[in-house]
């Protein structure tokens, strides 16, 4: 913005209007066109206006008296001040001086007599003092403020003694004043004698006027009695008849004369005023070019000058003018109501307007028209993409009932339903356009009616329409994108009616556009900032956002939970391993891929701040949903892992979950496969080690990324989410664990008694052990089974797994014992060399339960001699040697130390 300009000098500082006058002063504009406005004494005075440099500007004065300002307003510095004052009066116009108006031709002299001119008429001062010496006037200002309605002419009825003696004695002495004051009393007492005196000096005269009056009364009575009361009207009517009598011979001639003048007359008239006459021809032609500046300036001309004439003619030709004038009121008005309008134009069919002096109101029609052409706009945009949604759907209707959309699920829409964009989502662009290039026309253009650049008076209550005008707007704007694509923010009864209904797509449709939606209101609300909106307007766009904001980050988040629900469909199955955790799918890895896309996204669109926005976090709803959306995502994993553990295939289910038997009693072990080639599925007990697996690097690796890509990320995430669903992993561990052991021990525990006493065994046997028997060599073979499948998938399970195992068999081991009615030595030897060689091999992975089982079991047994235990020691001598590989399988992968219960 430039300085505003200043008056300092004007040369003349008085005259009557139409005074040539030069203004000087600083900071005037660079050029002709930024001179916006000029006001002399209140009159705008811009049309005849001359800029000659940035201080210096030539103008005529206007029609105002008295003392007044001269104010310059240029389009960048706007109004400027006025450091002195032009005094304008009007002076007496007579048939010789050139003047601005009409002046009448009325005679002023009559024949046979002299009229007195006031400026030659000097009144005696009737004190009888000398105002020779009063050269310096009183001003005649301070005198109309001292005495109002007053006046110092003697001869005035509102005559005041106070302002007679300011203006013409206020440099007398009180001495003068009272010889001034004698002099009058004797002036007055003079007049009073001189009446009575000049009777007596003048008494002949006198009574020669009386004898005449007498005289002519008698002569009157003599005239009367002869002739009668009314002697004239013999000679009124024969006066009467004589110049009817001539008005008969000279009526002709007097007819073409009066003609001849009265063309003569017109002839004049028409040439002195051809201007006045051709103006209304001038005004349509300069209409049709678009000169509207011409126009204007001819017709405030024209009614400087002939305003005020009362001569029919000239009446008859302004009330032609004025007809036209009305008419191009009228279409600027009209064109300024017409929208779209730049507002530039607007502006200057309102200037326009306001020097053809139109009745209306043009500013504030203006902004009146920009508002309803905005919400004009805002329906209009509703309603077209209204109509092209119900177009869509009803072709997407025509598809399903040809039969041909009846392979798409809730989750996966028809291809080109992908790939076009909601109308929603359109409607909102739009909309966000709308608004971002025609509401800072309409606040500019507030802003100069406000700010008084337009030269307009601002009626009362402007303001607060102008306000409550913006407001509208923007709620109606916010609450239309609400309807759009967060209507459960709406009010449902009022809201809702006022901004429409739209269907909204399915979740996964509409969640790709939502920070492209976001992008469209931010861009908007920027352009509102720039226009240094009331606070009030700019929270309400600033509500939205927030709104939008949360949503935004709940419908990624929903999205990135419905993905993660159908990751149990890629599961492969396929095991590979980390430097961190040995045996796991790609799932978990898949699982940590999505969340991280999806803190990503979110950090993007959603929590950055721009300009003007809280933190979202900083709000408490925002944060207990990013908590109840986190704790949702993260649950939804556990569910595929639940569910990929415990559900039931109709290709594998019956055999996949087989119970081990014993080969001793003649059935083959079935579940030693791992797959099934039917339908590339695994076995019940594999598919349960490798989402036990996964369960385990889930909780103890991907959380605790997650959790750290929380915070890298600014996520002020609370630790409840993560230990909740670490909670529900470790209980699903336990019930994974528990299935396989359930799955795995059992029926291995179970044919140990059978394979036990295979045979017709009897502990009270005769017959001399030399080897452990095949039952504890079959439960060694089946814990080597169990460790090499659970080793397969993950080496890490085997210390969770086999000791389980181990415990169950050596509670199994002390049952049988405790059940023995009879031992022989014998059989106290064969007990005990099968118990010792399982205690020994079994002894990496025994828990303490497991060693107490083998103990106790142990001490059921009746002892022996040392002569009889020496068999024991050979029996496990050679044990040791014979079954050194199946020793080396349950003792060479150890990495985790002693088992633990």
């Amino acid at each position: 913005m430039a300085p505003p300009p200043v008056v300092t000098g004007l040369s003349p500082i008085e005259g009557p209007p139409g005074t040539r006058i030069t203004i000087r002063g600083e900071n005037f504009g660079d050029k002709p066109s930024d001179l916006i406005g000029l006001t002399i004494c209140g009159c705008d005075c811009l049309l005849s206006a001359e800029w000659k440099s940035p201080n210096k500007i030539i103008a005529r004065s206007g029609p105002g008296k008295g003392k007044g300002d001269v104010i310059v307003t240029t389009r960048l510095g706007g109004v400027g001040s006025c450091n002195v004052s032009f005094k304008g009066y009007h002076e007496t116009i007579g048939p010789m001086k050139e003047s601005a108006v009409w002046v009448e031709e009325a005679p002023l002299f009559v024949w046979g007599r002299h009229s007195l001119s006031p400026s030659s008429y000097q009144q005696e001062d009737p004190l009888g003092l000398s105002v020779e010496g009063n050269d310096k006037k009183f001003p005649e200002d301070d005198l109309l403020e001292l005495f109002p309605n007053c006046s110092g002419d003697i001869t005035m009825d509102n005559f005041s003694a106070c302002w007679f003696l300011l203006e013409n004695h206020h440099c007398t002495s009180f001495n003068d004043l009272q010889a001034g004051l004698l002099h009058l009393r004797r002036k007055v007492e003079g007049q009073k004698e001189g009446q009575l005196s000049f009777l007596k000096a003048n008494v002949g005269s006198v009574m020669d006027q009386v004898d005449t009056i007498v005289a002519l009364k008698e002569k009157f009575e003599k005239d009367t009695a002869f002739y009668g009361t009314e002697p004239t009207l013999k000679l009124e009517k024969s006066i009467k008849e004589s110049e009817r009598e001539a008005r008969k011979l000279f009526d002709d001639v007097l007819a073409r004369r009066d003609r001849a003048e009265k063309t003569r007359n017109a002839l004049n008239v028409l040439a002195r005023f051809r201007f006045l006459f051709c103006l209304p021809c001038v005004i349509d032609r300069n209409i049709k070019k678009g000169d509207y500046d011409i126009v204007i300036n001819d017709y405030m001309r024209v009614k400087n000058l002939f305003n005020k004439s009362e001569v029919p003619v000239f009446r008859t030709a302004l009330s032609e003018i004025e007809k036209r004038v009305v008419g191009l009121q009228k279409m600027l008005h009209e064109k300024l109501q017409k929208m779209p309008i730049t507002i530039e134009e607007q502006k200057r069919l309102i200037r326009y307007l306001i020097n053809l002096d139109a009745p209306y109101e043009p500013a504030w029609d203006a902004i009146k028209s920009h508002s309803d052409y905005i919400n004009l706009r805002f329906k209009q945009c509703y309603e077209e993409h209204k109509a092209a949604e119900a177009a869509l759907a009803e072709e997407l209707n025509k598809v399903k009932n040809s039969h041909s959309a009846s392979k798409y699920s809730k989750y996966s829409p028809p291809q080109d339903a992908l790939s076009t964009v909601p109308e929603n989502i359109l409607f909102i662009e739009e909309l966000c356009e709308i608004l971002s290039e025609l509401f800072p026309d309409l606040w500019k253009l507030g802003q100069s009616y406000f700010t008084g650049e337009l030269h307009v008076k601002v009626e009362p209550g402007r303001q607060a329409g102008f306000k409550h005008m913006v407001l509208t707007i923007i709620e109606m704007f916010c609450k239309t994108l609400r309807s759009a694509i967060i209507p459960h923010t709406l009010d449902k009864n009022v809201d809702r009616q006022l901004c429409g209904a739209w269907s909204l797509s399915d979740i996964d449709i509409i969640a790709p556009w939502l920070p492209a939606c976001l992008r469209y209101i931010r861009a908007t609300y920027k352009i509102l900032i720039k226009l240094d909106l009331p606070s009030e307007a700019l929270d309400i766009i600033a509500g939205l956002i927030l709104d939008l904001r949360v949503y935004c980050m709940s419908i990624l988040f929903k999205q990135t939970t419905e993905q993660v629900k159908h990751l149990h469909k890629q599961e492969t199955w396929k095991i590979e391993f980390c430097s961190t955790h040995s045996g796991i799918t790609d799932l978990p890895v898949k699982f940590e891929q999505s969340v991280q896309e999806a803190i990503h996204l979110i950090k993007e669109s959603v929590l950055t701040n721009e300009q003007r926005e809280m933190p979202l976090l900083d709000n408490a709803s925002a944060q207990k949903e990013l908590d109840k959306q986190v704790e949702n995502l993260l649950s939804a994993f556990h569910g595929v892992l639940k569910n990929l553990a415990f559900q039931d295939d109709d290709g594998d289910g019956g055999e996949d979950r087989s119970p081990v038997v014993s080969q001793l009693i003649g059935t083959p072990i079935t579940s030693y496969r791992t797959h099934d080639a039917t339908n590339n599925i695994p076995v019940w007990e594999y598919r349960l080690l490798t989402t036990l697996s996964n369960c385990q690097y889930t909780n103890n690796t991907v959380l605790n990324h997650i959790s750290d890509s929380f915070i890298k990320s600014g996520y002020l995430l609370s630790k409840m989410p993560i230990e909740n669903v670490k909670s529900k992993l470790v209980t699903l561990e336990k019930a994974i664990l528990d299935a396989y052991l359930e799955q795995k021990s059992d029926p291995l525990v179970g044919t140990i008694e059978p394979s036990m006493y295979l045979g017709r065994f009897d502990w009270d046997t005769d017959i001399t052990p030399s080897d452990i028997r095949p039952y504890a060599k079959e439960c060694i073979n089946n814990l080597i089974h169990v460790h090499s499948e659970v080793y397969s998938v993950s080496p890490t399970l085997v210390d969770s797994v086999l000791p389980q195992v181990v415990q169950t068999i050596a509670e199994e081991l002390y049952r049988l014992m405790s059940c023995v009615q009879k031992f022989s030595v014998p059989g106290i030897q064969q007990a005990r060399a099968d118990i010792g060689a399982l205690q020994e091999i079994f002894s990496g992975y025994s828990t303490p339960k497991a060693k107490t089982f083998f103990i106790e079991a142990l001490e059921i047994i009746p002892p022996l001699t040392k002569a009889d235990s020496t068999i024991i020691e050979d029996i496990l001598k050679q044990c040791r040697i014979k079954m050194r590989l199946q020793i080396l399988c349950l003792s060479q992968h150890r990495t985790n130390g002693p088992v633990k219960t």
